[in-house]
């Protein structure tokens, strides 16, 4: 009676510990905040509510028939050949429910490619591993990089709260507005993804694909790279900012500010009366564009600070590692990239690199 009651109560406390720490995992989909990300919801809860009846239905009858017409309990097996009503009756019944997934399917599936007359079209170019964001009304361009730092991805310090889903530059729209994302590729294919909103697009070289989505209120929501693209494919986050349009405007001019050149009428760097221009930052550029491949030696990068992987790079003169890093060399993409960076933010971001590495 003591065991007994041992045990009981020892199956009341693992229930309960298993509760504690399993009580917020998720068993379904993330909330959604788009008209799309509802009705996938909708149509994938009636979808499992009807293969949970089909479910019961058919291992219910088999298991009655196997429990209650045993051969054990005096049952005989039934000798019949065909039986047109019920062949009838089991290609219908299915016939029907098909049908009636069919329906809902089809209509979320085509609203969902419905990508007419949007507000904004974005321009997302995958690349390993980074994404790049042109808003194509807007004239505005920049790179979205992972911003975890290496140390907690070494596990040399305690991990953050949004832990390889944080990004330097977050992509931000408006909310309430239709925004048609076109996906493409510039080396191998990604795939870009957001649950919450309900869109996951494949990236591909070559090839413009396309989907979209309205936000429907603020807030900050975030994906990954849903296509298995190379040793740092988990290290691709995608971080969208949903912001109202009054916000939206203002990021757009001070994006539009800071790609902006010398006011009209300046006076140039060095002339009387004119400020001398900052040195280009190379440690800056570094941690901004460079650091995804030469921090971890990824994709056959000299790793920055390894000396034997630098010296024979070097040693080829420091002309040919500009050229290199300007113009592309191997599986580096131009100036990294980015377009955007001038010759010289390359030129010292190379003279940082070598420099950090003899």
């Amino acid at each position: 009676m003591i065991r007994r009651s041992a045990r009981a109560l020892g199956a009341v406390l693992l229930f309960a510990w298993a509760h504690l720490a399993f009580g917020e995992m998720r068993l379904n989909l993330q909330d959604q905040k788009t008209a799309i990300g509802h009705a996938v919801y909708d149509l994938h809860n009636i979808i499992v509510l009807i293969c949970l009846v089909i479910f019961i239905v058919v291992f219910g009858a088999m298991f009655y028939a196997i429990v209650k017409h045993r051969k054990s309990v005096g049952h005989q097996a039934a000798h019949f050949h065909e039986n047109t009503t019920v062949e009838v009756v089991w290609t219908v019944i299915p016939f029907l429910i098909l049908l009636g997934m069919a329906y809902p399917a089809t209509k979320t599936l085509l609203a969902e490619r419905d990508t007419s007359a949007p507000d904004l079209t974005i321009k997302v170019t995958g690349y390993q591993w980074k994404w790049k964001y042109d808003y194509l009304q807007e004239d505005v361009s920049f790179y979205s990089n992972l911003s975890t730092p290496r140390a907690q991805i070494q596990n040399q310090e305690p991990k953050g709260e949004h832990y390889l889903l944080e990004v330097d530059r977050e992509m931000v729209v408006p909310v309430g507005k239709k925004v048609r994302i076109l996906t493409t590729a510039g080396d191998v294919l990604h795939a870009w993804y957001v649950p919450q909103l309900a869109v996951k697009q494949d990236a591909i070289p070559g090839f413009v694909r396309d989907t979209w989505f309205r936000v429907e209120e603020p807030g900050v929501y975030r994906g990954q790279c849903a296509e298995l693209c190379g040793k740092e494919h988990g290290y691709m986050p995608i971080v969208v900012r949903a912001v109202s349009e009054d916000e939206y405007k203002k990021w757009v001019g001070e994006q539009k500010a800071k790609t902006a050149g010398p006011a009209a009428g300046a006076a140039p760097a060095g002339a009387a009366g004119g400020a001398m221009a900052a040195a280009p930052d190379g440690k800056a550029t570094y941690e901004q564009v460079c650091q995804a491949c030469h921090a971890a030696g990824l994709a056959g990068a000299p790793k920055i600070g390894d000396a034997a992987a630098w010296t024979p790079r070097i040693g080829k003169g420091v002309q040919t590692l500009y050229d290199h890093a300007i113009h592309g060399f191997n599986l580096m993409p131009a100036k990294g990239g980015n377009p955007n960076l001038t010759d010289e933010q390359v030129k010292a971001t190379v003279d940082f690199m070598v420099s950090a590495s003899k």
